[in-house]
């Protein structure tokens, strides 16, 4: 997926400084251009964009917004299957732009999100067509999702069309996430509520988030190119958030979703025992020496409802708890 930073192919295109030495040999050295700077640009055209586009929303807006699963057989909308189509307006259309949303009261409807990363404030357009009614999906999770990325031109650059894996939206040492401005749009919507298999033995998910993000290149691919996407452009992701599912990165037994004790969806300011890791890489939450997985007194695969000494906080955050199954 080229959407992983994993998969970036990173060139710093930008001022391309030309230099001889005395073997007459060229040395070239690129330098990234002001991030604030391209910001601004990036901003204009996305607006732009949004200005002169529009989406298929009449065809959203003459159909139930969700199924309604509690009924025999469950009553299924066609809006499971929809699918956000851009189109240019053009002088004699009659069609609202993208633009036209900002703020609505009702779905569909496009947001702003505030983003800071680099220094710089990105203010992140989000068109939410629904929210989804399934579970909430946090930074730490993974997720499986069907999108396309696209330009402004138009040209795509990437997709998933079937439901056949999931992956990390944070990046954690080795293992790979998604670009930033991908991952603040995902967040902000739900997962399937259900699934069915109709006629042709096709699985169906119903009431899944659908919606876009238009991510300027700070918090895309900035000045690294990839395939076809030049270095500062802003890339559009399309998408319906399909499942999400739980990771473990400290292999610990808590999920890692579960270690943001804060609650800020982001997990990295929780560190319980100070040592300068995260809780969710963080194999001895409490710093006690007794490692977490140990911590799970009752044996049941869940640390967290463990709390020996009945003082309300579980044995894995509690560093005068020292029980140990490890040698059960």
């Amino acid at each position: 997926m080229k959407i992983t930073k994993l998969f970036l192919v990173t060139f710093a295109i930008g001022i391309i400084l030309v230099s001889c030495k005395k073997d007459d040999e060229f040395t070239t050295q690129f330098i990234e251009r002001d991030r604030q700077e391209v910001y601004n640009e990036n901003r204009v055209d996305i607006e732009a964009f949004l200005e002169s586009h529009t989406f298929n929303y009449a065809e959203f807006q003459e159909n139930l917004a969700y199924s309604d699963l509690s009924t025999s057989p469950p009553t299924i909308t066609p809006n499971d299957s929809y699918k956000i189509e851009f189109t240019e307006l053009t002088e004699t259309s009659t069609d609202l732009s993208i633009m036209s949303f900002l703020n609505s009261a009702t779905y569909p409807k496009l947001e702003i999100d505030t983003v800071y990363q680099d220094g710089v404030d990105y203010e992140l357009y989000i068109l939410k067509v629904r929210e989804g009614l399934g579970d909430d999906v946090h930074r730490l999770d993974k997720a499986s999702v069907l999108y396309k990325g696209s330009l402004p031109d138009g040209t795509i650059f990437d997709s998933a069309v079937t439901v056949n894996t999931s992956f990390n939206l944070t990046a954690v040492g080795a293992q790979a996430g998604v670009i930033t401005g991908f991952r603040e749009g995902l967040v902000k919507f739900k997962a399937s509520e259900g699934f069915t298999d109709n006629a042709s033995g096709e699985t169906v998910y119903h009431n899944h988030g659908i919606g876009a993000v238009f991510v300027p290149s700070g918090l895309g691919y900035f000045s690294s190119t990839v395939n076809e996407i030049p270095s500062y452009s802003p890339v559009f992701f399309r998408f319906r958030v399909i499942t999400r599912s739980n990771t473990d990165f400290d292999l610990d037994g808590v999920p890692s979703h579960l270690e943001d004790l804060e609650g800020d969806g982001y997990g990295f300011s929780d560190d319980t025992d100070g040592d300068g890791l995260p809780n969710f890489i963080d194999n001895d939450d409490d710093g006690d020496g007794v490692l977490t997985r140990y911590e799970d007194i009752n044996e049941d695969g869940d640390p967290t409802n463990d709390d020996t000494n009945a003082n309300g906080t579980p044995n894995y955050l509690d560093a005068t708890s020292t029980e140990s199954i490890e040698n059960n």
